[in-house]
């Protein structure tokens, strides 16, 4: 449920309603704009009587949600989420570009690639230590030592470090680590993204590949019950009839999120289709659709990456994409 007060409404009246809502057993959540205080109800709100809430002098309006997601629902929060990233933003305009190999290898690759990407306009820098592979005979990363490395690039570099967390035990490891990433594979991991939850840490989730729209942001709903507001969803393709391609990237999922949730959301062009030569159309064409980022891969030796070498560009090809992707963004702002 929420609950809309009215203009003019002093902090002291908005504060009795709030206690008195709390003895209710109630949660309530509190989203403030320029022009509008909105309270978000979550619990039983059964037994809240709408016409008596409705009546009081300091309420505008009150309205049921019908949505099982309440906190990253958009009509509890109505301005964009702008989430930030060791001091990059992400979300409400502003926008990111986030790149780097599928998985760390040695010290001189994840530096080498972090300097040509910084100066190609990225970001942030990607890079996975922990690796989830379908296969247990493929490479599996660095794991303590990828994030070593990674830690020494974002030295070198002063580019915030984006890396994927497998399990809750990893935690203490990942202290250092701006952006925590929920792969696709961990989306429905509900014990993990509840000590995410605990944790002040931005969270990159992925969309599972066989996920629906509801189910991701149900999983974003866990991360944020308990606490952790600051939350970023990635769509990176679903699986479909089709083989062409590692996965369908679903473009509609960026206005449609963007609809029903105020979090920011980014595309992984590079998971969704899992071939190079078809990365930069699908990032341009996210772009043009409001993503609030784009996340690829970049290696300084595809052929010979001990992962996803064939959807990976490299530094050069990153650096055109760069600027092809400015050039969306200011058409599709003017």
């Amino acid at each position: 449920m929420i609950t809309v007060l009215k203009k003019g409404t002093t902090p002291q009246q908005m504060e009795h309603l709030i206690d008195w809502l709390r003895n209710q057993s109630l949660e309530v959540h509190v989203s403030q704009g320029h022009d509008y205080t909105i309270l978000g109800l979550i619990g039983d709100t059964s037994r809240i009587d709408m016409e008596l809430l409705a009546s009081l002098d300091i309420v505008e309006s009150v309205k049921r949600v019908t949505e099982p997601f309440k906190q990253c629902n958009r009509q509890f929060h109505p301005d964009d989420t702008v989430v930030d990233v060791g001091g990059v933003k992400i979300g409400g305009g502003s926008f990111c570009l986030i790149a780097g190999p599928c998985s760390v290898e040695t010290e001189e690759q994840i530096i080498g690639v972090a300097q040509q990407v910084k100066a190609a306009g990225a970001n942030l820098l990607r890079g996975g230590a922990f690796k989830p592979r379908t296969s247990p005979y493929d490479f599996q990363g660095l794991k303590e030592e990828g994030l070593r490395l990674l830690l020494e690039a974002k030295k070198a570099t002063g580019l915030p470090i984006v890396t994927e967390i497998m399990n809750a035990n990893y935690l203490d490891l990942f202290e250092d680590v701006d952006l925590i990433q929920v792969g696709a594979r961990n989306m429905q991991n509900f014990d993990l993204l509840k000590e995410l939850g605990r944790t002040k840490k931005p969270i990159l989730l992925k969309r599972g590949l066989a996920n629906t729209l509801k189910e991701f942001l149900m999983s974003a709903e866990y991360i944020m019950s308990e606490g952790n507001q600051n939350v970023i969803l990635c769509e990176r393709g679903i699986r479909t009839f089709d083989t062409y391609a590692r996965n369908t990237l679903d473009l509609t999922a960026v206005p449609a999120l963007h609809e029903l949730t105020h979090l920011p959301v980014i595309v992984d062009p590079s998971h969704a289709t899992g071939r190079a030569k078809l990365v930069p159309p699908m990032a341009l064409a996210a772009t043009a659709c409001g993503a609030d980022g784009i996340m690829v891969e970049v290696h300084n030796d595809p052929m010979h990456a001990l992962c996803d070498g064939a959807q990976s560009l490299r530094p050069e090809q990153f650096a055109e994409l760069a600027k092809r992707i400015r050039v969306v963004r200011e058409a599709v702002q003017a």
